[in-house]
């Protein structure tokens, strides 16, 4: 019953945040623009497979800042902070205790090199804001990663249903050249928006530049319209 009780609360809350956001969700570049630059078959947004400058590739280049963590399953926690009305810090346990969801979707680098069709497995950022419950004040998420990495999103992307916190890709644990034993994924954006060896979200009041947007990247990051830099 309890498992239960705790699975109902946060499809409710997942359910109040989708209704709050929904609109602005809708009027997003990634799923609402009239001309995507592209080519190929749609994708589930109706925007072409293929974002312009992108090469499709069936490797996946191993990109960082020079420093990969080394974080055991023992070691890794995920704190969910900021403006939120219920702040958590997961273990590995609490976290594979959350819905998990299987999913398919694209892995667009900005260095011109799309990834197609990879199989995830981990937990909707909805459903770990629908966890935490973001305050009405709450705009944007702050993402930092055990590396000291950072990226900004605004919930009306991080709340897409398939931006993941991915434990399993290409049906294998998450290898630590990836981001393992956790990272995010940004389907509809720019990869480098999700971040990879992730240990916490930090809800906040207003956009915060994070590394790579300070450092002359786009702010916002959509592949369809070649967004790649400020």
């Amino acid at each position: 019953m309890e498992e239960k009780d705790k699975l109902d609360k946060i499809v409710e809350a997942r359910l109040k945040l989708k209704a709050r956001f929904e609109e602005k969700m809708k009027d997003t570049p990634s799923v609402s623009d009239p001309r995507p630059m592209g080519t190929g078959e749609t994708n589930r947004h109706g925007m072409p497979k293929l974002p312009i400058g992108q090469i499709k590739t069936v490797k996946w280049p191993v990109l960082d800042l020079g420093f990969k963590p080394d974080v055991s399953l023992l070691q890794w926690k995920l704190i969910i902070d900021g403006e939120v009305e219920n702040p958590v810090e997961l273990s590995w346990r609490d976290f594979m205790d959350l819905p998990q969801t299987e999913d398919v979707s694209d892995f667009h680098c900005v260095t011109t090199w799309s990834r197609m069709d990879v199989p995830w497995k981990g937990v909707k950022l909805a459903d770990l804001a629908a966890l935490v419950v973001p305050k009405p004040t709450a705009t944007h998420v702050l993402c930092h990663a055990y590396d000291k990495y950072t990226t900004n999103l605004s919930l009306e992307e991080a709340l897409k249903e398939d931006v993941l916190l991915v434990h399993t890709a290409d049906e294998k644990p998450l290898e630590r050249d990836h981001g393992g034993p956790v990272r995010m994924i940004t389907p509809q954006l720019y990869a480098w928006k999700g971040s990879k060896w992730i240990k916490r979200i930090e809800f906040l009041p207003k956009n915060k530049l994070g590394f790579w947007e300070e450092r002359g990247y786009s702010n916002t990051a959509y592949p369809w319209r070649n967004d790649r830099y400020s």
